[in-house]
């Protein structure tokens, strides 16, 4: 008989992974709290653009979406750093300036991703469908719908619906998961800078990154010529501002060079929510053999390294790879994704804090900016050999545990050349002295 699967969340990790499972011929039900969001309209102000880097766009080859995904994704080969005066400094991400991250709206993204579930054979997709009970051992599940409460019973669920996930939250009730959730001091709001004359008012192919120590702005570009705000604030500063005069005069006075770009930045800023920063670490992620998390469900992190729906996906890839190296048992498979995947996603989760230490702080130093230019050049003497943090993380499928030992031994390398590098340059200098 063909295994029922039930998926809950059809966001983006969710709406692949019914897209993988479909490969299999698995009778897969995709069930979504919101109305359809191909049709609905846009919630205000938690678009969020998203960086779809080699990960990603690795698990969107898997299954042929990659060219009709990415069609409207605007490549940004380096970061873009607006000081609050003086000229802007492009900085690249690659030695060779030539590799880019993908700006992309997630709603865009979303969208494709539910067409292509959709199609593919032996998928049904629910919308307005809340999970509100569930027996993880029993594989029952009750949703609130518009027309009442409905019960489907299946063979598997798997939980990809989210940082607040629900199918989570049943199993911590169930004493099945613990959790901790390690919330950031700091919060998000949405801003938009719309199209100039029918043109961009930035360069679109950067991140634009508008550093100011303990807080920080970002400004990714749209197929329509606008760009994607969002600043990250510490959280007591967003009431701070509380009227278009106070507003006005922050902006002016930290992002001066935004003003003129950003008609609706009075209303953006008073009518936008601020959204919430936090890591997730549940353990573990799968009970009974048929019940499991990924993605934000099982391992959100802040969005600071463009890696969230990178590590999604990545995590989408890990699982069927499983499902293939156990002969498609899901009681083997799924202890088996945790095992692999564990390691991976702490990793990442550290490394994106710490890129939110460096875009906020570090970026418009020139100590950092010698340091990338150091970096860059011994990639380009030592190429394969010393590849930067960043590289690795976004342009390449190693595993994020391997991406940080492997910086961590590239740094202990060239902390070791530079001392036998001052040693032999002292020792020539002695000898030469005792020579004279």
């Amino acid at each position: 008989m063909t295994e029922r699967v039930a998926i809950v969340g059809a966001g983006l990790a969710g709406s692949l992974l019914a897209c993988f499972l479909a490969r299999r011929g698995l009778t897969v039900t995709l069930y979504e709290r919101r109305a359809d969001p191909r049709v609905a309209e846009v919630e205000r102000g938690r678009s969020i653009n998203l960086a779809i880097s080699e990960r990603g766009l690795d698990a969107l080859r898997r299954i042929g979406l990659v060219d009709q995904v990415m069609a409207g994704a605007l490549p940004m080969k380096g970061r873009m750093i607006h000081p609050v005066e003086g000229p802007l400094d492009f900085q690249p991400y690659s030695a060779g300036r030539d590799r880019a991250i993908n700006s992309i709206s997630r709603g865009a993204l979303n969208n494709a991703l539910l067409d292509a579930a959709a199609e593919a054979p032996g998928v049904e997709i629910l919308f307005d469908h809340r999970l509100v009970e569930f027996d993880s051992q029993a594989g029952s599940l009750i949703f609130a719908t518009p027309a009442g409460k409905v019960e489907a019973r299946v063979d598997v669920v798997l939980g990809a619906d989210g940082a607040g996930s629900a199918v989570r939250e049943q199993l911590l009730a169930d004493g099945a998961v613990v959790e901790e959730v390690d919330f950031l001091d700091y919060g998000y709001k949405e801003l938009s800078i719309p199209a100039v004359a029918g043109e961009f008012g930035l360069d679109p192919g950067a991140l634009h990154i508008w550093p100011r120590g303990n807080s920080m702005m970002i400004a990714l570009p749209n197929p329509d010529r606008s760009f994607t705000c969002t600043v990250f604030w510490p959280t007591g500063s967003f009431d701070a501002l509380s009227t278009p005069a106070v507003i006005e005069e922050h902006f002016r006075a930290n992002y001066p060079d935004l003003l003129p770009l950003a008609p609706n930045l009075i209303d953006d800023y008073l009518h936008n929510p601020v959204g919430l920063l936090g890591t997730v670490h549940a353990q573990p992620w799968q009970a009974h053999g048929r019940t499991a998390l990924l993605g934000d469900a099982a391992h959100a992190i802040v969005p600071f390294y463009g890696q969230g729906a990178n590590c999604a996906f990545e995590d989408v890839v890990e699982l069927d790879r499983c499902l293939d190296d156990t002969a498609g048992a899901w009681a083997r498979a799924l202890p088996l994704f945790e095992h692999r995947r564990r390691e991976n996603t702490e990793a990442i989760a550290e490394m994106a804090l710490a890129n939110f230490v460096e875009m906020r702080d570090k970026v418009a130093s020139p100590v950092f900016r010698l340091g990338k230019r150091i970096e860059h050049g011994l990639e380009r003497l030592l190429p394969g050999r010393y590849v930067s943090r960043y590289e690795l993380v976004s342009f390449s499928t190693t595993p994020y545990a391997e991406v940080k030992q492997r910086v961590h031994r590239q740094h202990q390398v060239l902390a070791a050349a530079v001392l036998v590098g001052a040693a032999l340059t002292g020792a020539v200098a002695r000898a030469a002295r005792r020579h004279r």
